[in-house]
């Protein structure tokens, strides 16, 4: 029998799951190796678990996605996070920090009508999630040879060095040294192909922390610079703002 694979969608935009149809070629080799039992993006057809491999995307932002990322969990073999806002929080959780209600009044006619968490938060911070890929989106390339790597029997290697990495094999300047600008390359995955950087922007931090990220240091690397307590805040609460390394950093600066 051919193994189970799953596709699940949380608080997100599809994106993630977009990559995914974007293989195309790769996509179709896959899907003769597996049996896609669940995947609405793709699929109406579904069936029942247990599953041996789930992909996860979304972060969990409401009472029915935290207790149904459980039944997920209970029924998957493996399960893997894909995306900033499965690995952390997404860009939906900013709100992490505000007063929700405020934020709902401000938004909605209706917020009473809105039936959601106060904070959005990763896969992980609910259930055990056994690999992650990061990015907003992922990167394909990743993405590919994890799944490989599961249906062939071999464990999965995610990239976790700095996206300072990246810019050194490309050759990319430093910005941060040749134009003072602020980048959290120091402390984020590599993974996107050293995009900002290349065009003389900092990195956005999408691919969430590096392994064992020096917050502290790059922060006042940044007041070396001249960047103000806020904007240094602000640097750090972007689409991966609820990773554990980033949310700490981002109350050191008043978040």
């Amino acid at each position: 029998m051919k193994p189970k694979l799953a596709v699940w969608k949380f608080s997100s935009c599809d994106g993630c799951q977009l990559t995914l149809l974007d293989c195309e070629d790769e996509l179709l080799a896959i899907a003769d190796a597996v049996e896609i039992a669940y995947f609405l993006e793709a699929t109406r057809n579904r069936t029942d678990g247990p599953y041996d491999v789930s992909l996860v995307e979304g972060s969990i932002s409401t009472p029915h996605e935290r207790e149904q990322i459980r039944h997920v969990r209970e029924q998957s073999r493996i399960l893997v996070t894909i995306g900033a806002c499965a690995t952390a929080g997404g860009i939906q959780a900013l709100r992490n920090t505000r007063d929700h209600g405020a934020l709902k009044s401000a938004v909605y006619a209706r917020p009473d009508y809105i039936d959601a968490l106060a904070t959005a938060t990763p896969i992980a911070a609910h259930v055990e999630v056994d690999y992650e890929l990061r990015g907003c989106p992922i990167d394909k390339r990743q993405l590919i040879d994890t799944l490989m790597a599961l249906l062939s029997g071999r464990e999965p290697r995610p990239i976790h060095t700095s996206q300072c990495v990246e810019c050194k094999l490309a050759g990319t300047a430093c910005v941060m040294v040749t134009q003072g600008i602020p980048c959290l390359g120091p402390v984020t995955s590599a993974g996107c192909g050293n995009l900002c950087p290349s065009v003389g922007r900092g990195c956005y931090g999408c691919f969430g922390p590096s392994e064992s990220p020096n917050t502290q240091a790059l922060a006042a690397e940044f007041r070396e610079l001249g960047v103000e307590e806020a904007v240094i805040r602000d640097l750090f609460a972007g689409f991966t703002c609820a990773a554990p390394a980033f949310a700490e950093e981002i109350k050191r600066h008043g978040g």
